[in-house]
């Protein structure tokens, strides 16, 4: 396999139209994530996190090696490393240890507040300090998808709602790394995947088979879901995650994982539950947050100050049309 060495130029600003084309297939990524509760609580054998995220990464990443044909070199061998560790190696096992043991909505409802974890790492990482208005449409985001997922009768459990968290402290930090660290000249984002799910799957592979070992049945269910997970939900999802984190900033790209509650609340609806006048209502706000941060702020301040002018204009030339008389 050909190796790499240069790192790949900075990306050019792109119109607006292919921006938002970048954003649209950016979200898929966390669009199909949000099936994952439904997936795992569905059909998968219960208790077995760790082969769960096994199965969902190993294959993939060999897979993706297998059709690009391309390896690290020099310092990306510990960079991709490092990246599945957090982009998959610790975010799968404690995603499925989350889903087993917490509602779907409850599980990602924790995962919504990655913006926020994002925006703070950003800040320290790379200098780089969000607006105000995405960090106020952040916390609606998560404001929102709290109403349509949580309530009285949610089901909190202390190790699923701390597995919950860290996966999602994991994969904020692998954002701004990522982002960070680009990747290199000749590497495209089926690449990048392919090294972060095979690097993340190796590290699985002892765990997995020293602490659960193989479920002793897996049904033909459980087969579409370990093949539904590592391929839509896997592969695909994050090839166009690396791609959309590389052309997109930071506070655009994040906010995007609002997508993966809001599908695990659309499933369960499909399932049976039904959404009351309030979670109709954090509904809409969530989507309005996830939205409102792909747009520039107004520039209030501009406009004032724009009409402050034309006003001081207009009193100036009705002085000197007075003086004129």
């Amino acid at each position: 396999m050909p190796t790499l060495t240069e790192r790949s130029p900075t990306p050019l600003r792109t119109s607006p139209p292919l921006q938002a084309a970048t954003v649209a297939l950016t979200a898929l990524a966390p669009a199909s994530w949000g099936t994952t509760y439904a997936v795992t609580t569905e059909l998968l054998p219960p208790g077995h996190p760790l082969f769960a995220g096994l199965m969902r990464a190993l294959p993939a990443g060999l897979l993706a090696l297998a059709i690009t044909r391309v390896l690290p070199r020099g310092d990306w061998w510990w960079k991709a490393a490092v990246l599945g560790v957090l982009n998959i190696g610790a975010l799968f096992p404690l995603l499925f240890l989350a889903a087993e043991r917490l509602p779907g909505g409850v599980a990602a409802t924790l995962s919504a507040a990655q913006p926020l974890l994002v925006a703070g790492v950003a800040i320290a990482v790379l200098h780089d300090r969000p607006t105000a208005w995405r960090w106020a449409w952040g916390v609606l985001g998560v404001v929102g998808i709290g109403f349509v997922v949580l309530g009285p009768e949610a089901r909190l459990d202390t190790v699923g709602v701390l597995a919950g968290l860290g996966g999602t402290a994991a994969m904020a930090g692998g954002v701004v790394l990522t982002k960070r660290w680009g990747r290199p000249a000749g590497a495209g984002p089926l690449t990048l995947a392919g090294w972060q799910l095979t690097f993340g799957g190796l590290l699985l592979l002892p765990l997995a088979l020293a602490i659960e070992g193989v479920p002793r049945r897996i049904d033909a269910g459980a087969v579409g879901g370990y093949l539904w997970l590592g391929s839509v939900g896997g592969l695909i999802a994050y090839t166009l995650w690396f791609r959309g984190i590389g052309k997109l900033p930071v506070g655009a790209s994040a906010p995007l994982v609002l997508l993966s509650p809001l599908v695990a609340a659309v499933i369960g609806i499909t399932l049976g539950e039904s959404l009351s006048l309030l979670q109709t209502l954090g509904f809409v706000l969530a989507l309005a947050a996830l939205l409102a941060a792909q747009l520039s702020p107004p520039n209030l301040l501009g406009r004032v100050a724009r009409s402050r002018t034309a006003v001081d204009q207009i009193r100036e030339d009705r002085i000197q049309g007075e003086r004129n008389r």
